[in-house]
């Protein structure tokens, strides 16, 4: 199965909405160029804390006196507006962009973030992917590496704290899960984790193989951020609304299930034609087959990974 016979549910969005063809311009520039058009929604939280929805991936802003910290930047192509919502937040000039992972959708305004003034700082395997010539089979893409401004300068490997605004900021790395460079970003005050694209909240997710993702590292990684939380704590996916506890159990439940029947008909020795098109993910797809990932494009995702 290739990407583009997979990606029949964001075929149907991308038509919706008057966009390209995926077969035309591919995932990734469909992905761009929804960017364009897309109004940024700002949802405030606690702690001076707001969410950016609409360029890509979640945009988190903690602002105060010290300035802005952004986790994830967004599509340039929304720079115009990324800007006018972060003004209409504060004031306060950009200090620092945090990468949850290299994928283009959280990482491709890293430049004009940096040259906005934010010292960027990301996992050093993130770093890794965006200095090189990266290949993404399942979405037939291969990304150039970025200019030197747009990469991140300061790198860990297991985790690391940052002070700013009056507040300790934890970072820590995920192991391999979504990519192989993933890190959640907790805001302890305010009892808000990011988490990235450990959790896409209402859609299957998309695992990146190609740069070290696994089915059972989303799962890891899913385990560790429930373990992380409680029920008053505002948890903010990669995609979608910003969640908590309850509907994060919800993901990590349809996850294992999905997991455990792909795995039982490999075990079998079906083929992933045959493992399609049993429909292991049935009874989820109308649910989280909404967005970029329908059912045979998980069930293909997962079928790679168990």
């Amino acid at each position: 199965m290739s990407a583009k016979q997979a990606s029949g549910a964001f075929r149907r969005h991308e038509q919706a909405e008057g966009l390209p063809d995926v077969g035309d311009i591919g995932i990734v520039g469909i992905a761009r160029s929804a960017a364009a058009k897309a109004q940024i929604t700002v949802q405030p939280f606690r702690g001076n804390i707001s969410v950016l929805m609409g360029s890509g991936g979640n945009i988190t802003v903690f602002s105060g006196h010290q300035g802005k910290l952004l986790v994830d930047a967004g599509i340039p192509a929304s720079k115009d507006r990324i800007t006018a919502a972060l003004a209409a937040i504060s004031q306060d000039p950009v200090r620092y962009l945090i990468n949850t992972h290299w994928h283009f959708d959280h990482t491709d305004g890293n430049q004009w973030v940096h040259a906005a003034g934010a010292a960027i700082i990301a996992h050093e395997n993130t770093l890794k992917h965006l200095s090189a010539i990266t290949r993404v089979e399942d979405w037939n893409f291969t990304f150039p590496p970025l200019p030197e401004s747009a990469l991140p300068k300061e790198v860990f490997e297991t985790g690391r704290t940052l002070d700013h605004n009056g507040q300790t900021i934890s970072l820590e790395y995920y192991g391999p899960c979504h990519t192989d460079g993933d890190i959640s970003v907790e805001f302890p005050d305010a009892d808000v984790l990011v988490v990235g694209d450990t959790w896409w909240n209402g859609f299957y997710p998309f695992i990146d193989y190609s740069t070290g993702g696994s089915i059972n590292g989303m799962i890891r990684a899913t385990e560790a951020n429930i373990s992380k939380v409680t029920d008053k704590t505002i948890i903010v996916p990669g995609h979608g609304p910003v969640g908590d506890k309850s509907r994060l159990i919800e993901y990590r439940d349809m996850l294992v299930d999905v997991r455990d029947k792909v795995a039982a008909i490999k075990k079998y020795g079906w083929s992933l034609d045959e493992a399609v098109a049993a429909k292991p993910s049935a009874a989820y797809d109308a649910k989280w087959g909404r967005f970029l990932i329908d059912g045979p494009f998980f069930t293909k995702l997962v079928y790679a990974g168990v």
